[in-house]
């Protein structure tokens, strides 16, 4: 991922866009992305799998449960990219909306 265009492209998506800004608050699992997204499991784990493609996220095993988390920046255009997810997209609607349902979800717990 040393290209700015893929990463542009990655945030390009609503979907992806909405992952990235939960995962900027703490990790998910692909089930409470589902939950809180409102989106089917197969579509919401091919964004995942463009946004590991990409360099953006990091999954780790959990006990039984696979969580996403951001990856740290390789570069300054990727940095600057995940503060304005952090800061920028504050104010946008369904962004907040999806931040109230995440945090109305009980965790996973790590077994």
């Amino acid at each position: 991922m040393d290209k700015p265009n893929q990463l542009f492209k990655a945030f390009s998506d609503e979907t992806r866009l909405r992952i990235l800004n939960l995962l900027a608050q703490r990790d998910h699992c692909v089930c409470e992305f589902q939950a809180i997204l409102r989106v089917p499991q197969p579509r919401i784990s091919r964004h995942l799998a463009y946004l590991r493609r990409s360099g953006l996220v990091n999954v780790s095993k959990c006990g039984k449960w696979a969580m996403y988390g951001l990856a740290k920046p390789r570069n300054s255009v990727h940095a600057s990219l995940l503060r304005c997810v952090n800061g920028c997209f504050s104010n946008i609607d369904f962004l907040q909306r999806d931040s109230a349902r995440g945090r109305k979800l009980p965790r996973v717990k790590c077994q």
